[in-house]
């Protein structure tokens, strides 16, 4: 049995994978934020309630919103900022009396997609989330690529690609550096670029299905900046599929528009990668996390 915690900024699931990848079970509770001492309970409490109801003790991993850095030990990059600067993997190990993995929520999103989703079977896959921010993970051949610093697929904070006059500068992002591709296409990004007070990414995306001209302008300049900020990755991963997800990975033109678009991007005569949306949805992340301890462990 694969347990797997998706440890969120308001929530944290768990869920109990069998070797086929069937859910056995699963959980979801508040997120203790603010406090890691409770943090901790908490992935404990979890895990101790799947493996009672199921009679059967499992591998743990688990998908957080940042990294464990290389050099310190310690969690970084984390948007849940009361865990950065803290040794969770050890902490959990000890606490649970057990070997645990852990990895980024974009990694987990992305293995789960490769494992029995909607990349199975490819050998190389790139996991894009576009949601509230823009983040990325990579695996290869059933692995998810760490990388020497813990940030292999942060397309998020590369600067968007070929900007046109308008685009130049760009706005100022959280990192401290201006026009990285999270403040283009992340769900804020669109809203912002749309300009209409009180509008939301899905209000957008359905605006220009019903022919909005506003809406339909705002939805062709996201499709051209996905376009152009996947075709790097094509570039540099020539990937075999490309799985969006977040919440703007459900506006369904997407999956048609921007690989039409992309290839005049991509260094190549042709482009054979597929953009795919998620099998599992919401639960590609926690999947993932289980799926940390693979068929061979």
């Amino acid at each position: 049995m694969r347990i797997g915690i998706d440890l969120g900024g308001t929530k944290t699931e768990a869920i109990a994978l069998a070797d086929d990848g069937s859910i056995l079970a699963r959980r979801r509770v508040s997120t203790p934020r603010g406090n890691y001492v409770a943090t901790i309970q908490t992935i404990v409490d979890l895990v101790a309630t799947l493996e009672s109801e199921l009679s059967c003790i499992g591998t743990v991993g688990i998908g957080i919103p940042g990294a464990i850095s290389p050099a310190s030990g310690q969690v970084k990059n984390a948007n849940s900022t009361w865990i950065i600067s803290q040794p969770l993997d050890k902490d959990l190990s000890r606490a649970l009396s057990r070997p645990v993995r852990i990895a980024n929520d974009a990694n987990c999103f992305a293995l789960s997609e490769a494992v029995d989703g909607a990349a199975q079977g490819a050998s190389v896959v790139f996991g894009a989330i576009i949601g509230t921010g823009t983040g990325g993970g990579i695996v290869i051949n059933g692995h998810p690529l760490v990388g020497q610093n813990a940030i292999a697929g942060e397309w998020g904070h590369s600067p968007l690609p070929w900007p046109n006059e308008s685009e130049l500068q760009g706005p100022p992002c959280y990192c401290g550096k201006r026009g990285c591709i999270e403040t283009w296409l992340s769900g804020p990004a669109l809203v912002r670029d749309h300009g209409i007070q009180g509008a939301t990414a899905e209000q957008i995306a359905s605006l220009a299905e019903e022919g909005d001209s506003t809406a339909l302008a705002s939805i062709q300049r996201y499709e051209n900046r996905l376009a152009r900020s996947l075709a790097t990755v094509i570039n540099l991963l020539d990937p075999d599929i490309v799985v969006l997800g977040g919440g703007l990975s459900n506006i369904s033109r997407l999956y048609e528009n921007v690989p039409r678009l992309w290839g005049d991007y991509v260094f190549s005569d042709q482009v054979n990668t597929q953009l795919m949306p998620p099998c599992h949805g919401d639960s590609s992340g926690v999947r993932g996390a289980a799926w940390l301890w693979g068929q061979s462990n």
